[in-house]
Formats: C-alpha cells, structure tokens, sequence
C-alpha cells in the first residue's frame, strides 16, 4: 500500500490512520508540536494584551491583576491537553471566560481544537453554551475603550469563525481518510483480482496439460504395461509397441514444448504458433488410438467439419481426446464408439460411449480432473456436457457445443 512520503508533516490522528499498529504514531508529530507551540503563543499573546488593556484601565485592583495573571498562565498551559480531553478543557475554559477576560484566546483555541476533533454534537452543545455566555464576560467586566453591543457581536462573530474554520478542517481530514481508506481498498481488490486471474491461470494451464499430455502419457503406460507383462511377445509386435513409445514420447515432448511456447508468449521465441487442433483433426486423432492398439467405431455426420468454429472444433477435440484416453485406462480391450453430428444453426454433438471390460487388467489410477476439466470447458465454449454410467456398466460421455448459423 501507497504510503505518504513524509508521514511527520501530518497530524498523528491522520498519521496513526497511515500507519496502523505503529503506536508510536499515536504520539504527537512535528506537525503537532509546531501547531500546539503556535497555539499556545497566540493564545499567550491574546491574554498578555487583555491583562495589558486592563491594567492601563486602572479601575482594577493589584491583587485581581495577579489573580488574572495566574489564571490566563493556567488557561495558556492548559491548552497543552486539548488533544486528549477537548469537550472538558472548551467547557471548561468557556465558563471561565466569563469573568477572566485573559482566558479569551486559550478558549478560542480550545473551541478550536473541540471543533477539529469531536463530531458535530459535542461542538453544538459547547458551542452553543459559549454564545449564550458571550455577552456576560462584557457586561461583568466592561472594556472601557470598546462598547458593550460592539463587544458582543464582536466575540460572538469571532466564536463562530473559529467553529466553522474547525468543522472545515474536520471535514477536509474526514475526505482525506476516506479517500485513502478507498485507495487501500482498490489496491486490496486489485491485489485480490490479481491472484484470482492468476489462480485462474493456473488451473487454465493445468487443465491443458491434462487434456494434452495425459493421451500421450496413458499411451506409454499402456504399451510399456505390455512390454514388461509380455517379454515373450513376437518380435514384430514389442517392435510395433516400441514405436508407438517412441511416436508417443515425441509427441508428449512436442505438446510440452507447445504449452511452454504459450506460457512464455509469442515474443519470447522466434517460432510461430504451432496449429491448434480442430474438428478437421479428430480423424488424426483417431488413427492415432487405432495404431495404439484401441478399437474405435467412428461415426461422424458433419457435412463440413473445415467450417465449424475453431472453439468449437478445438473442444470436441479434446473432449474425444480426453474420453478416449479414459477408456484406455479403465476399460482396455473394448470398443469405443465416437459419434459426431451436427452443422450450422444446430450445433455440434459428441457421444463418446463404451462397454464395460470383459477382461481382467491392470487399473491405472486417475484422479477424476479430466471429466471435470471437459465439463469447464463445454461451458466456457457455451455448451453442456453430460456423463455417466451406461446401464449395462459401460461409460458414456455426451456433448453439445453451440454452431452458430452462417
């Protein structure tokens, strides 16, 4: 998160706001020594100039001239709590303001700092109690240079310009955390939008790597499953197995590379896309199981496969390709049957179906992600896909993709 540069140049409430759990920020800044010191001279300045007015009046007596003395002392220091108890301290100084004319300037202040702190009840309690008391510290101890209706207006004007100037600068520090408070929230959200799409990424690429490399791979498990459970096997046959280990290894190397080519992006090499597969494939793909030994029965009515979407084409590939590497696993031997139908405005159907074993094997352990994985990828295309166990204990797998009319 966006930090200020010069965090001290801020008052520790707004600080403490920047930096959460640094307790030390609680404390005062620079920021708010510069700000106390000025305000308790100022407010310094105004009594030393009220005791100097009623001294050179000459109706008050020594002993009262001391008493106010000590007490605007009082009011000046007291201004240093103003932070931690501003409602108490105004008060406070309000009512004393009544009969010490020296005390003025430390209630200002005090007024002040209640207006910047506090919301907006405690301030029009206090407030209004000092414009109610406003013209009695006139009218008790009358400045004999001023009159008394100019005296009044005078400190009931200079009252409400001192909580309204506190009310704006309340108000500016308000926006200025709920502005930054809605800044960390974007940059959370986009950090959390950001290991979504990742996460998203991901599983993107997982599920690539198990439609692609998982055909390839069952291949060599099938065929070197064979080799080693049949050593005695015609010489023209453990040579036919180790071509299609050989084919497959290359092909599992190349689709490796491909899937690397992508993470990488188009500019990290120099080679172009490699072509991705579509509906015009799946005959390829097909001849490619037969050569492993499979049994497929195709029956595919699609009178223009070239001109199916390239989504769609790409997944009824996979799917098939995927459906028919489940059925080398968990149903070897048997004959799996691949239906494809439809054209333009109706769109494409794939059914992959197949018997249950009638032979004994070797099971090989899945983990279920490929169903699933089909299952995403149908609806992403805009599609739905349906699967399941056959009545007779056989697996059947059920697409529909959507194709556009022309």
């Amino acid at each position: 998160m966006t930090r200020t540069e010069y965090p001290w140049l801020l008052p520790s409430a707004m600080a403490e706001a920047e930096l959460p759990g640094d307790r030390a920020r609680a404390r005062r800044t620079v920021r708010d020594w510069v700000v106390d010191i000025t305000a308790f001279l100022i407010a310094a300045l105004i009594a030393l100039i009220a005791l100097a007015a009623i001294e050179n009046e000459g109706s008050t007596p020594d002993p009262v001239l001391v008493v106010d003395s000590v007490i605007g002392a009082a009011a000046c220091c007291a201004l240093w709590v103003r932070r931690r108890w501003p409602v108490g301290l105004a008060a406070a100084l309000t009512a004393l303001s009544i009969v010490e004319p020296v005390a003025g300037g430390a209630m200002m202040v005090a007024l002040f700092s209640l207006a910047v702190h506090r919301p907006f009840k405690p301030v029009a309690i206090v407030g209004a109690g000092a414009l109610i008391v406003a013209p009695l510290q006139p009218w008790l101890r009358p400045d004999p240079d001023t009159g008394y209706l100019t005296s009044v207006i005078f400190g009931v004007l200079l009252i409400l310009l001192v909580l309204s100037w506190g009310m704006a600068v309340r108000s500016r520090r308000q926006l200025v955390l709920t502005l930054r408070e809605r800044a960390r929230r974007a940059e959370a959200e986009a950090e959390l939008r950001a290991e979504q799409a990742q996460r998203l990424a991901r599983e993107a690429i997982a599920r690539e790597m198990h439609d692609v490399l998982a055909h390839r791979l069952t291949l060599l498990s099938v065929h070197a499953g064979a080799l080693e459970f049949r050593p005695d096997a015609p010489t023209a046959e453990i040579a036919r197995a180790a071509g299609v280990i050989r084919d497959s290894s290359h092909e599992a190397l190349q689709d490796l590379r491909e899937i690397i080519g992508v993470l990488r992006g188009p500019g990290d090499t120099g080679e172009g896309e490699r072509p991705q597969p579509t509906l015009t494939t799946l005959d390829a793909l097909i001849d490619e199981s037969r050569q492993a030994g499979m049994k497929v029965t195709v029956d595919q009515r699609v009178a223009a496969p070239g001109d199916a979407p390239a989504a769609t084409g790409r997944t009824v590939y996979r799917i098939a390709q995927e459906c028919l590497t489940n059925a080398r696993k968990h149903a070897p031997g048997t004959e799996v049957t691949v239906t494809v139908t439809g054209g333009p405005g109706d769109g494409l159907t794939i059914e992959v179906a197949n018997p249950a074993p009638t032979e004994p094997y070797e099971r090989v352990p899945g983990s279920g992600q490929g169903l699933i994985g089909l299952t995403e990828r149908a609806t992403l295309a805009g599609g739905r896909l349906e699967h399941g166990p056959t009545p007779d204990g056989g697996f059947v797998v059920r697409a529909r993709l959507p194709w556009p009319a022309a």
